[in-house]
């Protein structure tokens, strides 16, 4: 992964965060935010195919990976936070920020608190409302998850997600990625997403923002994309064929020359 390097710091929210780094140090920054329940190596295919003139940050966010694990705290507004925190640690003033589903909603919330750090906007996998019928059948499921979490649950999860099939050893490690959670963990994260509704704030969103969705994707809809891009002043849409609910996983070339576009032209 060429110049790819790890590190942490403590943020002046609290945590610990464990972030992967990469390009050079004046390029355009980015903030890559993950999906649930996963870590940074949901953004690893996509790395290699970004130009030196990009600077990534992809985060571990609290309580996934190899990031400090809080007894308490997994809201969106904590997530946020977060982010807005790891910016300041970085010396980063504005960046690109890109969110896969649970981290598209992290990404909204930083764009509507606090526009005048987020240059662009990337929404992956994203929804109206990240309450569905699909996400509420998941959430009564992790009612009786044991701990730790097994295999097979968490293999039958991450699969559910995607549409095209995906390298072995890619999926093993998203599979083992995902076993770092406590099965406590799994539950607070996903009920304070599910508490989460931003629908009326959407309109606050003033950043240019891109949408990339696939079209198989089991978790939101295309009736969810295009009331986003009505709600959203100025935003597109990219809808990518026979993908899922991952394009990062599924897609990461095209997601990466996407990126990069966007990136040029706004």
């Amino acid at each position: 992964m060429g110049d790819l390097r790890f590190a942490t710091v403590r943020l002046a929210t609290g945590p610990q965060i464990h972030y992967a780094e990469q390009g050079n140090a004046d390029g355009d920054p980015i903030l890559f935010l993950h999906g649930w329940p996963d870590s940074w190596f949901s953004f690893s295919s996509i790395l290699p195919l970004l130009s030196h003139r990009v600077h990534a940050f992809v985060l571990d966010q609290r309580g996934f990976g190899d990031s400090e694990a809080l007894d308490a705290g997994y809201g969106i507004d904590e997530f946020a936070a977060d982010a807005v925190a790891f910016l300041d640690a970085v010396s980063i003033e504005r960046a690109t920020i890109v969110g896969h589903s649970f981290g598209s909603f992290v990404a909204r919330h930083v764009a509507i608190t606090n526009p005048e750090r987020v240059a662009r906007l990337v929404l992956i996998g994203t929804g109206v409302s990240a309450a569905t019928p699909v996400t509420r059948e998941v959430q009564a499921t992790l009612m009786e998850l044991p701990d730790p979490v097994p295999v097979e649950f968490a293999r039958d999860f991450q699969a559910s997600t995607a549409h095209v099939p995906l390298p072995e050893s890619f999926f093993e490690r998203i599979v083992a990625e995902s076993l770092k959670l406590a099965a406590w963990r799994w539950r607070s994260v996903l009920d304070g997403l599910l508490a989460y509704d931003d629908t009326e704030q959407l309109s606050r969103i003033v950043t240019p923002t891109l949408l990339i969705w696939g079209e198989r994707d089991v978790l939101f809809s295309r009736n969810d994309q295009d009331r986003l891009v009505t709600a959203i002043r100025g935003s597109k849409l990219l809808s990518y064929p026979e993908t899922g609910h991952c394009p990062n996983w599924e897609r990461p070339q095209r997601v990466a020359a996407d990126l990069e576009a966007f990136i040029d032209q706004s």
